[in-house]
Order: C-alpha cells, then sequence, then structure tokens
C-alpha cells in the first residue's frame, strides 16, 4: 500500500481551462500547450486537447504533466481552427484517465466538448435524473453531467442549449465549450472561478487566468463576466449576460495561493495582492527578527512584503527542489518526513543562531508546516515565528477546491495557542479577514466562506 506524498498544508484546486478560435490551423495545437503550460500550477494529475480538425472534433488526454502528455508527437497531429484544453486537480471524481478532460459527446447535429474548472454542488441530483432516462454514464465527474445535459436538451440551437444548462446548474464552474462551429466560453453567476477573454491576430483565446493568454502569444482583452457567455465564430465574438443577479463573488484563494503571481483576475494583481498582505501582516504582527522568508512560492511576495514594511532582510532560508514531483512513498514517518526535506531544504548558514520569521500563504492540515518548522530548528535557528497571510481555513468549500472535511482542517479545531504548540513554532499570526479583503486593494467583493462559513449558495452537508 502506498500513500500519496502532497503538500498537507496546501488547498487545491480542481482545473484551468483554456481554448482559441484561429484562422490558422496550423498552430492551435501548440498554442493549447503554452496555455496549459502556463496553467500548470492548478492542475497536475491530467491533461488534455481537443480541436476540430475540419472534419469532426478530435481529442487526446491522459494522466500526467502538459510536457508529458502532449508531446511533440501529440502536437504534431492535431490541426485545426477550433481548439481547447485542460489540466486537471480532482476533486469531483477519481484520479484516473477516464475522468480527464476535455469530455467530448455527441449531440443530435454534431460533437461538443467540455472543458471545466470548478465544482457543482447539485451535479449528483442532475444525474440521477438523466440516469433515470437512460443515460450512461462513463466517469464520475460533475463535468460529464453538464457535457450530457447540453447534448440531451438541444433543440436547434447550441448555444441556447448551453445557455439553458448554465441556468440549470449550481456551483462554481468557467467552462469552455467547443463545437464544430464555435469556441464558448460561460463563467457562473458568482464568478466564482475565473475566466478571461483574449487576443490574437487571427483570433480569439479564452483562458482561466491572463498569464495563459500571454503564454499563448495574445492580448488581455477582458475577464469574462459574472453569469455571462462569450461565443466567438468565424463572424464574432458575441456576449450574452445572464439573467439571474448574484453578487460577485470570485474565491479568494484565487489571491492568496490558486493564480499566478503574474496573473491578474478581476482587475486585481495577484503578485500585488499578495505583497500587500505581506504588509499588513506586518503591521498586524511584527516580530523584531534576523530574517524573513517564505515557504516557496506561493509565499513568497507576501514574505517579500512582510520583510518590507519591517526593514528586516529577505532571505531564501527554503530550497525548493524545482524537480520534485508528486511522491508515493510508505506509510511511516521517518520516509513521510524524508519526502518533505526531497521537496524542500533549509540554508542552514542562514538561519543558524537567528530568530526568524517564516511566512507562508496558507495552512490546512498542519502537518507539513509541523516538519518545516523542525526542519528549521534543527538547522540552527534560535526563534522561528509562522506568519500566514491569510486567515485559518476553517469551514469546507464546495466550490472546487479539495478541502478537506472540518475535522480536518487545523483551523476549525485548534486555537491559534494550539496550533503554536503543534506546529513548534514560538509564535503563530494569521492575517485577519481585514486584511486579506483589504490586501486585494478593489472594491471585489470574494467568496470567503471557507474561513467564516458564510456560502454564498445553499451547500450539501458535510464535516462537522
Amino acid at each position: 500500500m502506498c500513500f500519496e506524498l502532497i503538500d498537507d498544508d496546501k488547498l487545491h484546486e480542481e482545473c484551468g481551462v483554456v481554448g482559441l478560435f484561429t484562422e490558422n490551423p496550423q498552430i492551435a495545437s501548440q498554442l493549447i500547450y503554452y496555455g496549459l503550460f502556463a496553467l500548470q500550477h492548478r492542475g497536475q494529475e491530467s491533461a488534455g486537447i481537443a480541436i476540430h480538425t475540419g472534419k469532426k472534433i478530435e481529442y487526446y488526454k491522459d494522466m500526467g504533466l502538459v510536457a508529458d502528455v502532449l508531446s511533440q508527437d501529440v502536437i504534431k497531429k492535431f490541426k485545426g481552427n477550433i481548439a481547447i484544453g485542460h489540466v486537471r486537480y480532482s476533486t469531483t471524481g477519481d484520479s484516473e484517465k477516464q475522468n480527464a478532460q476535455p469530455l467530448v459527446v455527441r449531440y443530435k447535429e454534431g460533437s461538443v466538448a467540455l472543458a471545466h474548472n470548478g465544482n457543482l454542488v447539485n451535479a449528483d441530483s442532475m444525474r440521477s435524473i438523466l440516469e433515470d432516462d437512460g443515460v450512461i454514464f462513463q466517469t464520475s465527474t460533475d463535468s460529464e453531467v453538464v457535457a450530457n445535459m447540453v447534448a440531451r436538451y438541444y433543440k436547434g440551437d447550441i448555444v441556447k442549449s448551453i445557455k439553458n444548462v448554465t441556468e440549470i446548474v449550481k456551483g462554481a464552474y468557467a467552462f469552455v465549450f467547443m463545437t464544430e462551429k464555435e469556441l464558448i466560453g460561460a463563467r457562473d453567476c458568482y464568478g466564482l472561478r475565473p475566466l478571461c477573454l483574449g487576443k490574437r491576430p487571427e483570433g480569439y483565446l479564452l483562458a482561466s487566468e491572463s498569464c495563459a493568454i500571454s503564454a499563448m502569444g495574445g492580448e488581455f482583452i477582458r475577464d469574462v463576466e459574472p453569469g455571462e457567455i462569450v461565443v466567438i465564430n468565424e463572424n464574432s465574438v458575441e456576449s450574452i449576460k445572464g439573467t439571474k443577479y448574484a453578487p460577485k463573488k470570485l474565491c479568494i484563494f484565487e489571491n492568496v495561493y490558486f493564480a499566478r503571481p503574474d496573473s491578474n483576475l478581476d482587475g486585481v494583481n495577484i503578485y500585488q495582492s499578495r505583497y500587500n498582505a505581506g504588509r499588513l501582516l506586518a503591521r498586524e504582527s511584527p516580530v523584531n527578527a534576523d530574517l524573513v522568508f517564505s515557504v516557496p512560492d506561493s509565499g513568497t511576495p507576501a514574505a517579500i512584503g512582510y520583510a518590507a514594511e519591517l526593514n528586516i532582510p529577505f532571505g531564501l532560508g527554503l530550497i525548493k527542489n524545482r524537480y520534485a514531483k508528486r511522491t508515493f512513498i510508505e506509510p511511516n514517518q521517518e520516509l513521510r518526513e524524508r519526502g518533505v526535506k526531497t521537496k524542500l531544504n533549509v540554508l542552514n548558514e542562514l538561519v543558524k543562531d537567528k530568530t526568524v520569521v517564516m511566512v507562508d500563504d496558507s495552512i490546512v492540515r498542519g502537518t507539513t508546516t509541523k516538519q518545516i518548522v523542525s526542519m528549521v530548528k534543527d538547522a540552527g535557528a534560535k526563534e522561528v515565528h509562522v506568519r500566514i497571510a491569510s486567515p485559518p481555513v476553517t469551514y469546507s468549500c464546495y466550490f472546487g477546491i479539495d478541502t478537506p472535511d472540518r475535522r480536518k482542517l487545523i483551523g476549525a479545531n485548534k486555537t491559534i495557542d494550539e496550533i503554536k504548540e503543534y506546529i513548534n513554532a514560538d509564535s503563530v499570526y494569521y492575517l485577519s479577514v481585514e486584511g486579506l479583503v483589504k490586501s486585494t486593494a478593489s472594491a471585489n467583493s470574494y467568496c470567503l466562506a471557507c474561513m467564516n462559513g458564510d456560502y454564498p449558495m445553499e451547500v450539501p452537508s458535510r464535516g462537522i
């Protein structure tokens, strides 16, 4: 029996999606590759591409990283003017090849392909209805429920069918659809999951983040609005506004952890937001220290901000192995700790005999943080003060983030003093909710449900 060693103190988000409509079919698959490569941080389990070759929609997907799945031999086989791509980290559906995306299903007059980022809270009930009607599912994902609904409820207009389905499903989603004639993007009415629109000289692009637009050689145009459907074909780019009003609620963990720091989401630069969080964290919880360092990579902008606010030197106290992938190890404590040390190594000469501040973006279970603090102290640090650039995660997420039930969330079950004791730190402080919202320097309204339990919609009962 093996255990998968992932970063226990991180939240994992489901997917990244890209799409393009181009007048140059020779470059489509290569551009999808570049876009997915830029979104690899959003999912490392599987990758895939679907493309309209001029005759039909063909696709290829497999388990693994983008560079491994979409080899140049695969890329060279796929040529067409419409294409979509997907990288996945599973939240709904097991980590298996059959659950990789894009999904391709047939409808009355052709085929439709779908790439989905997010999670639906009413997928089980919709699946049950479809199964009662005779639909046989090939995967265990909520994305296949959507694809089958689009195909089943088609009545002469695929865009209208997609619009009808988006009004039925509940939850968080950024959909990228592809038909034989159109590239279609849709964002949930709360805007929980991001989606943006870009342009190249010969066509248009859709992507989960603006960094992927740049990677595909495109120019960022704007974010797709909550509840909006964007339809791209050879004649135009059409915007169809949603009919349901809902307050905008972009997931705050896009700012905290998920998005790449060079992305802009809903008008907010992610690096600047994290840097601001670090400065505000320093104002809320200063430490008279010799050194500030981060748990790389997502904690780095906040650590730089923390150090700048207090005029303390910032250094690379932890060195990350860039080539460490997921590690499968036997379930004993010694090997678990060795797995963490394979990914992170303490720069002993930097921390020895110093009072240090270790900044990270979040703590979920606490096990990895505990091991890192131990490593830093073993390297000779006098004191290790842990600072977290977001509030405690105290509630489960139902919208596409792989959070455990509340019984496994350290922030839901221990006080700050108990957390300090558990991870053996000299002090622990989390950024306040007010500080996190202020760090975005925007008027955006965010979903903070994993921190305060204020869900933007009714959710299933789970955990404690």
